[in-house]
C-alpha cells in the first residue's frame, strides 16, 4: 500500500512535469496493485496449510483485505485515466 501511494503522488508529480507518463504510472499502480494481492494470497494459503483448518468467515475476511490493493491500484489508474483525459488538448 505504501508503494502504491508514493506511486499515487508521482502521478499528481508526472501530470505537470512529465505529461507523457500519467498513464504509465497509473497502469504501473494497478498491476502493483495486483501482485501484491497475488503474493499476499500465495502466504495465505501457506498460512492456512500450516495451521490446518481454518474457519471459513477468517479466510473470507481475509480475501476482503486482501482486494484491496487491487481496488486501490484500480482507482490510482481511473485517476490517471482521468488526468490524461483533461490533458488532451481539444479539437
Amino acid at each position: 500500500m505504501g508503494l502504491l501511494t508514493i506511486l499515487l503522488v508521482f502521478l499528481f508529480i508526472a501530470v505537470w512535469k512529465a505529461p507523457a507518463w500519467v498513464k504509465e504510472i497509473g497502469l504501473m499502480a494497478l498491476i502493483t496493485g495486483i501482485l501484491s494481492t497475488l503474493f499476499g494470497l500465495a502466504q495465505v494459503c501457506d498460512a492456512i496449510e500450516r495451521a490446518g483448518e481454518v474457519p471459513m468467515p477468517v479466510i473470507f475476511g481475509g480475501l476482503k483485505v486482501g482486494l484491496i490493493p487491487i481496488i486501490y491500484g484500480g482507482l490510482i489508474y481511473l485517476v490517471s485515466l482521468i488526468l490524461r483525459i483533461i490533458q488532451k488538448p481539444r479539437i
